[in-house]
């Protein structure tokens, strides 16, 4: 059948994006997930395109699955117990695997070899929508912000990507944890 995908394309997307993860974007060839995920480099490219095509797909992905854990967790009812489950949230993905994985929108933002418009744009997308989810569960605690709730969810996700670099770093989530609840101390004070 003409068009018809022969192989498991949730599954393969998976693994793609299980490679652009650890490897990042520059570093990642069509042939390494063709390795990963057993399918034939020539299927990928007649499913995909290319490259690019194939991690957009991926990273919408991604964006969609953070966005939506990210959503869920700052819903909690008490501010502060929403933005230290966020902060938890974030730093329990970047930690996860075997050397940690890193944060893939981070890693894609400082990778020279991800300099299109279309991978900046979806990165921006993310972030985007990340501070609007921030900033919307901060809006009912305007008068416990020591920042306007626009500028504290800028503040607050800016220093989730801080976080990466920091979780490269030292490799102690612990101490990424400890330095979160010191600015949401800041942003939102008892």
């Amino acid at each position: 059948m003409a068009g018809k995908r022969q192989f498991d394309e949730q599954r393969t997307l998976e693994l793609a994006r299980d490679v652009f993860w650890v490897k990042g974007y520059g570093a990642t060839s069509i042939q390494d997930i063709a390795n990963a995920s057993g399918v034939l480099r020539g299927s990928l490219y007649n499913a995909y395109q290319d490259k690019e095509t194939l991690f957009l797909q991926v990273f919408e992905g991604y964006a969609r699955d953070f966005l939506a854990e990210a959503a869920r967790v700052l819903a909690d009812p008490d501010a502060g117990r929403a933005l230290r489950e966020f902060f938890d949230f974030t730093i329990a993905s970047m930690t996860a695997g075997e050397p940690a994985r890193g944060c893939l929108t981070t890693k894609t933002a400082i990778d020279s070899r991800a300099d299109d418009d279309r991978i900046r744009a979806a990165l921006r997308d993310l972030l985007d929508r990340l501070e609007e989810l921030v900033r919307d569960r901060l809006s009912t605690e305007e008068n416990r912000l020591t920042l306007p709730a626009p500028e504290a969810a800028r503040v607050l996700v800016t220093m989730t990507r801080g976080i990466v670099v920091m979780e490269r770093v030292y490799q102690d989530p612990e101490r990424l944890k400890a330095t979160a609840r010191s600015l949401i101390d800041v942003v939102l004070p008892s």
